[in-house]
């Protein structure tokens, strides 16, 4: 464990304190610098304004599609392993796989969504090629991917809800939106910010299906803060800046984690 993460993790701050660059023998130590540097870097800007427009969409769609799912695949249907199964399979394949299939069924000409739009008289967006809806296309595209892992997690919540609760609620005249809002919400909220937590980490570490389908393109309208790690580490070879951007990036999930612990830790009242 020392070896393979400690290490790495606290060399990463070392570096991020220094001009490193793998071409140059010289490694002068700098302080603060690297860190300083991000204040006036539009890029750096950009990128994570990218990230957290693609994170609020992530949580916006991908949340209440999870709980949409679970709340559907807990009642008695015929063929009920097999709709879990199904809806969970993306959840489980390989991102880049994924992504590739993805960018031909958002390809402007070819492409399965703009074929479907054209049938009904409609001129679909240029999805992938275009700087206003490449963004969205990868957020409809993750959310497509990992509702399925969230909707898991949901329905190990709701399996965890006792039906006293319910037959309770039932006896007092309580019909089915009542019995959601008063007794299974309340009691997913720990569940629920499980979800948004992990959404959320997972949404600032997206590079994936930016890497495969845009390349951070067109006009760097998907260009995220990973992915601009990555650049700057492996392209121009700015070791000790990029160590410097995914501290940064750590702080600010540690940040966003903590907040929403605090909020999603209440006690639940029935």
């Amino acid at each position: 464990v020392s070896v393979f993460t400690l290490f790495p993790v606290l060399f990463s701050l070392y570096l991020s304190f220094h001009r490193w660059s793998i071409l140059r023998p010289e490694k002068p130590f700098i302080g603060l610098d690297n860190y300083l540097r991000m204040v006036d870097d539009a890029e750096f800007w950009l990128a994570l304004k990218n990230t957290f427009i693609y994170t609020i969409g992530g949580v916006g769609l991908e949340t209440p599609l999870a709980l949409i799912l679970a709340l559907m695949l807990t009642r008695k249907l015929r063929g009920l392993a097999l709709y879990r199964t199904a809806y969970f399979m993306p959840a489980v394949t390989s991102t880049i796989a994924v992504a590739v299939v993805w960018t031909w069924v958002f390809n402007p000409q070819y492409g399965l969504i703009n074929q479907a739009l054209e049938a009904l008289g409609l001129q679909g967006p240029g999805w992938l090629a275009d700087p206003t809806w490449a963004l969205p296309a990868i957020i409809i595209m993750s959310v497509w991917k990992s509702a399925g892992y969230h909707m898991v997690i949901f329905l190990a919540g709701l399996q965890a809800i006792p039906d006293v609760y319910y037959e309770a609620a039932s006896l007092d005249g309580a019909n089915g939106w009542q019995q959601f809002w008063h007794v299974t919400w309340p009691l997913l909220i720990p569940t629920t910010g499980f979800v948004l937590i992990t959404t959320v980490i997972f949404s600032f570490q997206v590079f994936g299906p930016v890497y495969v389908m845009t390349g951070g393109g067109p006009m760097r309208s998907t260009t995220v803060i990973v992915y601009y790690l990555y650049q700057r580490a492996f392209q121009f070879l700015e070791m000790g800046y990029a160590s410097a951007i995914a501290w940064v990036v750590f702080l600010i999930i540690m940040f966003l984690t903590v907040i929403q612990f605090r909020y999603t830790r209440k006690g639940v009242e029935i």
